[in-house]
């Protein structure tokens, strides 16, 4: 075997070393550390909403969207806002705006849970056409509890009931 041939591969084996040394490393950072969550429903994200508001109220009658159920307002007694309250997150509040919530690891995730017992896609919340809202299992690993009973089918949330993803607790509120 040539001197180059061989200097080559030890190149290459030193330079394959290397990417599992920081591969390796990388993974112990983030078990560690954890993943970075993000706060949502910050004041940047209320401004985009009023600027939305703006140009819808600007557009033309035929152009604008019709406003959910109830005319834009909320039923009495409604709930108003999720609010986490056990946890990592504990005093996290996302608005409900009659917006799908996602719940999860994943980093697109409407909250994202940095919890062992949570999936990627661990579960959804989302408003019915009547005004309730529903919780529904996404196909976790660990399941989704609303008030100490696994979920197996969507269910309407009552205000207040805790809804547990492994060590994270939300709730309904007004």
């Amino acid at each position: 075997m040539s001197e180059l041939t061989l200097t080559v591969m030890r190149l290459g084996f030193l330079a394959v070393l290397w990417l599992f040394v920081i591969v390796a490393v990388q993974v112990i950072r983030s078990d560690l550390f954890g993943t970075r969550v993000t706060q949502r429903g910050s004041r940047r994200d209320s401004g985009r909403q009023q600027q939305a508001a703006a140009r819808q109220a600007a557009a033309p009658p035929q152009q604008r969207q019709q406003q959910p159920s109830g005319g834009g307002r909320q039923r009495r007694g409604a709930p108003s806002k999720l609010v986490v309250s056990e946890g990592t997150l504990t005093g996290t509040t996302v608005a409900l705006q009659g917006q799908t919530v996602t719940l999860g690891r994943a980093h697109d995730s409407t909250i994202v849970l940095d919890d062992d017992y949570a999936s990627s896609r661990h579960a959804r919340i989302y408003p019915d056409r009547d005004g309730q809202w529903i919780v529904e299992d996404l196909g976790s690993t660990n399941g989704t509890y609303l008030d100490r009973t696994r979920l197996t089918t969507p269910t309407p949330i009552p205000l207040g009931a805790p809804i547990r993803i492994g060590k994270t607790v939300i709730e309904l509120r007004k």
